[in-house]
């Protein structure tokens, strides 16, 4: 019961923070419910429980805004932080599996290299990078191959975290443009 009220009450700021995030410098937990009147990117971030604690992700999330994303302002072939400005940060409170790897409890970035039919996810240990011009491949500790899903426009990217407690098992799902995909983690 202290798990199911504390999850309504997460739930219940996190919408309040969505109707009053569009101001600089706050946090938006959903960008695509915004009124959006920003050609910035918005900093953006999605939490789900793992017991008491939380797993986080915290990115920037542009928009399409009528561009050509992929191919275009988002390379094939070459490393991006999976967002803008400073690298996409995921935060776990205990140690999780993904990818057929173990992380331990921490901070680190999100990369993706896209490609037309296949992307690599790269979950690398220095959180703290702007862009992907401090990337190092030496510093990755998970690559996983992701197959994109095509589904509707989605204009502003938009990561989600889902956690399912008895199950200990979770995703992390990204939408952008008109793409999507999503990859499993594990509680250890």
């Amino acid at each position: 019961m202290r798990k199911i009220l504390l999850s309504c009450l997460l739930l219940a700021s996190m919408q309040v923070v969505v109707a009053q995030s569009s101001k600089e410098g706050e946090v938006c937990y959903n960008p695509n419910l915004v009124k959006d009147t920003t050609k910035k990117s918005i900093k953006s971030k999605t939490v789900a429980l793992i017991g008491t604690d939380s797993i986080s992700i915290i990115y920037h999330s542009p928009g399409v805004r009528k561009r050509v994303i992929w191919g275009g302002l988002v390379p094939y072939d070459e490393v991006w932080v999976t967002g803008a400005h400073d690298a996409t940060l995921l935060e776990v409170p205990k140690a999780i599996e993904i990818g057929g790897k173990e992380l331990s409890p921490g901070k680190y970035a999100i990369f993706s290299i896209p490609g037309k039919k296949e992307w690599i996810l790269i979950i690398n240990k220095n959180w703290q990078q702007h862009l992907a011009s401090e990337y190092d491949q030496a510093e990755d500790l998970v690559r996983i191959k992701v197959k994109p899903k095509k589904q509707g426009l989605t204009e502003r990217l938009q990561y989600t975290l889902q956690y399912q407690e008895q199950a200990g098992k979770g995703t992390i799902s990204w939408a952008w443009e008109k793409l999507a995909w999503e990859i499993p983690f594990t509680l250890k």
